[in-house]
């Protein structure tokens, strides 16, 4: 795989990792613990995709074959990122609304 499929790779699999966690979100508000710890599962396995991706990128830095800065790594890595700050904030009020709801 070429670095740019690789960073296509990393917006990829951290898109929908934030899309599932939401899903997971709206679960949640719906009441449906059981489904929104499932997608919330789900959303950090993909999100580990993205970031075995990023990992190689890492590696092959680290082994003198770095690929090029541009605009688009740049991109991937603010996507990744993003999505893993808000898969930890989603997990946060899923627990605050479990905690609301349980008397």
């Amino acid at each position: 795989m070429n670095h740019e499929q690789e960073l296509y790779e990393i917006i990829l699999h951290a898109g929908n990792a934030r899309a599932i966690a939401y899903e997971a979100l709206d679960a949640a508000e719906a009441f449906d613990f059981a489904k929104a710890e499932e997608l919330v599962k789900q959303a950090e396995e993909v999100l580990n995709e993205a970031h075995k991706a990023q990992t190689k990128l890492i590696q092959a830095e680290l082994n003198g074959k770095a690929g090029e800065k541009t605009l688009l790594m740049i991109h991937a890595q603010d996507h990744l990122m993003t999505a893993m700050s808000e898969q930890k904030l989603i997990e946060r009020l899923i627990r605050l609304v479990k905690k609301l709801k349980t008397p």
